[in-house]
């Protein structure tokens, strides 16, 4: 891997996450966390964090079927030639029509071939 300019973070971090929220909206939770690192730290908008895939479809095996969300993309960075960190507005919408808005915090890392979250923390924003 080598250094990546603007466009091309933008890219990859727009690939991860519409593949993620293809998966969040169609209520595939393996599906969702196939985009998570083995190991990922996990924490979304919930009490408690998780270490790893199970963790991540427990967590959107939870959610209602007909959640789903927009997103923008605020900052990236490439911290290595392996790893970029991102900040993006998330909007989930619920099906009754609830949005909640929230922080991202995403790291993505280039793990045999492809990009992956390794760390992904929200805040809801109040």
């Amino acid at each position: 891997m080598i250094a990546l300019d603007s466009i091309n973070r933008v890219r990859v971090v727009t690939d991860v996450l519409t593949a993620w929220a293809n998966g969040i909206r169609e209520h595939e939770p393996e599906r969702v966390a196939s985009h998570f690192t083995e190991n990922a730290l996990f924490q979304g908008v919930a009490p408690t964090h998780s270490i790893g895939r199970p963790g991540v479809i427990a967590y959107y095996d939870r959610q209602p079927v007909g959640l789903s969300l927009a997103f923008r993309i605020l900052e990236h960075r490439q911290l290595s030639d392996s790893t970029l960190i991102s900040y993006i507005d998330v909007d989930f919408t619920r099906p009754d029509g609830v949005v909640i808005p929230v922080h991202l915090t995403a790291v993505l890392e280039y793990v045999d071939g492809s990009w992956l979250i390794s760390h992904y923390h929200v805040s809801q924003v109040v």
